[in-house]
């Protein structure tokens, strides 16, 4: 994922929901790396704990496999107690989660650590300036074989920030960078993903806003193992077509978030997106990878039944 600034965490239902200190961050602080993803620290103090649950899943018809960003819990529980709740509603990846004592939680539920965030910049200092590369070539080395050591199938990446640089220079150095690590991704069997980002709402200088630059990129590298982090939220919201864009770049997509617009809440009927619609079309791709929902609940929504819905739209 992990880059952008969080959304602020939800307010919770009076019974049994409360503020809470969510999983331990990355190197990007208490507030994560990016906007609107739930990801990573705390506000301090223990977590509130994540009381069970007694939403019933439904049966899975399976096709796609879900997971889940930290966001989606609102604030609560530790890490053991949301990867209980998870496993019981058929989760079977947990992004952006970024040590091996971590991973070892999840395991225990079985739920794959799906996204290693830690080795591949950040969202404004990144891959496409050549003063980065060294820094980041040695941390992402480090970080495939960390993450082959350890069942985690893909890391994330950013293309960083413009900051008057024109695209093609920057299309040209995070091509330049990829195709250094490429060849150590393919030979560990790691994916590196670079998310595509809007640059209209959330991250207004961000390179990577636009599905035909990364596509170009990709294009360029051409391995297996270098692919795009498709944000259904961000995508949305930058271009648009998202089905069209999706079928048509397919083969240069390697991972899915998901969040529901404008908001990053709910992905259900109270905003524009249809995922159903979306999750039948990656579905009917032969997608084997992940879709990992990455959206805060809306105030007052209690979390495991927001996820429990969640799973059942993206159930295609």
């Amino acid at each position: 994922m992990r880059r952008r600034d969080f959304l602020p965490a939800v307010a919770a239902a009076p019974v049994l929901l409360a503020q809470a200190q969510a999983p331990p961050a990355g190197p990007f602080g208490a507030s994560g790396p990016g906007g609107g993803s739930g990801r990573g620290g705390g506000r301090g103090g223990p977590p509130r704990p994540l009381p069970p649950s007694d939403v019933q899943p439904a049966a899975r018809k399976g096709r796609i496999k879900q997971g889940v960003t930290s966001g989606v819990f609102g604030g609560l529980g530790t890490l053991e107690e949301q990867c209980r709740e998870a496993a019981r509603l058929g989760i079977k990846g947990y992004d952006l989660i970024n040590t091996p004592e971590q991973w070892a939680i999840l395991k225990k539920y079985g739920i794959t650590p799906t996204m290693y965030q830690n080795p591949g910049g950040n969202i404004n200092s990144a891959l496409n300036r050549k003063e980065n590369h060294d820094r980041i070539e040695k941390t992402m080395h480090e970080g495939i074989d960390l993450a082959a050591a350890n069942g985690v199938p893909s890391i994330i990446t950013f293309s960083g920030a413009r900051a008057g640089m024109a695209y093609e220079e920057g299309a040209d150095n995070c091509v330049l960078f990829l195709n250094k690590v490429k060849a150590h991704a393919e030979d560990k069997g790691i994916n590196i993903c670079m998310e595509y980002l809007n640059s209209k709402v959330n991250h207004k200088d961000y390179m990577f806003d636009h599905i035909a630059w990364g596509v170009d990129v990709m294009k360029r590298v051409n391995s297996p193992r270098v692919k795009i982090l498709y944000d259904i939220y961000h995508a949305q919201i930058q271009d648009g077509d998202l089905v069209r864009n999706i079928r048509d770049n397919f083969q240069w997509i390697g991972h899915f978030h998901t969040g529901g617009n404008p908001g990053r809440h709910d992905i259900d009927e109270t905003q524009e997106i249809n995922y159903r619609f979306v999750a039948q079309a990656i579905a009917d791709l032969g997608y084997t990878g992940y879709i990992c929902h990455e959206y805060s609940p809306a105030a007052g929504h209690e979390p495991i039944a927001t996820l429990e819905k969640a799973i059942e739209i993206c159930d295609a």
